[in-house]
Formats: structure tokens, sequence, C-alpha cells
């Protein structure tokens, strides 16, 4: 196995872990906003760990994908990863699953190989991605924060008050 990329700062495996746990916690955060406004009517906690939770939702989905690409996962796998966020703590034993089963092995794929997919365009744009690290994680905190922007502005889900 080779070892880290000179230029990589974590390898898929540890930030799919990192956003598999953050998600579980922002659950945990959620949950008690729910029981603090239910149960003793803190309406802003609700506001706090429903925000929270969604923004660090939607920034999983997109390191999901990221990584699922990279590891060259089918879709079947990389939407069961999307699905995992849906289903509170589900991150967690999905993740350890990945890795008892070798799914996050490897650094990032920075070159194309003889892989078929590699000349596909989700392969194209990841390395793209990889090439230039600092901008594409601006670029991801961006379209996470105007996607997170736009799901405000509709409204909580079931179109309730939150």
């Amino acid at each position: 196995m080779e070892g880290p990329h000179p230029r990589s700062i974590v390898s898929p495996k540890r930030l799919y872990r990192t956003f598999a746990i953050a998600e579980a916690i922002t659950w945990t955060l959620l949950i008690a906003g729910m029981v603090l406004k239910y149960g003793f009517g803190v309406d802003l906690a609700v506001t706090i760990g429903g925000g929270i939770h969604g923004f660090v939702f939607l920034a999983y989905a997109v390191i999901a994908v990221v990584v699922g690409v990279n590891q060259r996962w089918n879709l079947g796998r990389i939407a069961f990863a999307l699905l995992t966020a849906i289903v509170p703590y589900a991150t967690i034993p999905f993740e350890l699953w990945l890795v008892r089963r070798g799914h996050l092995e490897g650094d990032w794929r920075r070159e194309a190989g003889e892989h078929p997919a590699d000349g596909s365009s989700p392969n194209r744009v990841l390395r793209l991605v990889l090439a230039r690290p600092v901008i594409s994680i601006a670029v991801g905190v961006v379209a996470v924060a105007a996607a997170f922007t736009v799901l405000l502005m509709i409204g909580p889900p079931g179109g309730g008050t939150a």
C-alpha cells in the first residue's frame, strides 16, 4: 500500500470518518433541541440545533459523494451513504462497515489510472478538485452555504414551524 501523497492533508478515510461522526453528533444537537422545544418551550434550541445539523448534513452529503467517487464506490453504495444521514446515528455503523471491508483504504486519486471509470466525468471532476484543494474547499463551503440558505428560505421539513 502506498503512503499518503505529500500534499495530502487528510486521507479519504479520515475525512469521511470526521464527517460521519460530525453528522451523528449534530443529530444529538437536533434531538436535544426538540426535547427542549417540545418539553420546555425553548424554541430557539431547535433553531440552533437544527441549523447546525442541516449544515453538517449537507456537508456530509458532499463528502460522501466525493469520497465515494474517489474510492470507486458503485452508485448504490454512494446512495446508501447518503441515506444513512437521514437515520439518526446511522453514519457511524456504516463508516465502520466501510472500514471493515476496506472501502475507505487508499489515498486521493489525483491521476487517471487504467481503471475504465477513470475517464468518466465524475472522475475528471474529482481530479480537478484534488488539483486545487484550497479553491475546491472554498467552492464547496460556498455551495453548501448557498444550498443551506435556500433550504432555510423554503422552510423546515414537513412545512411546519421548527
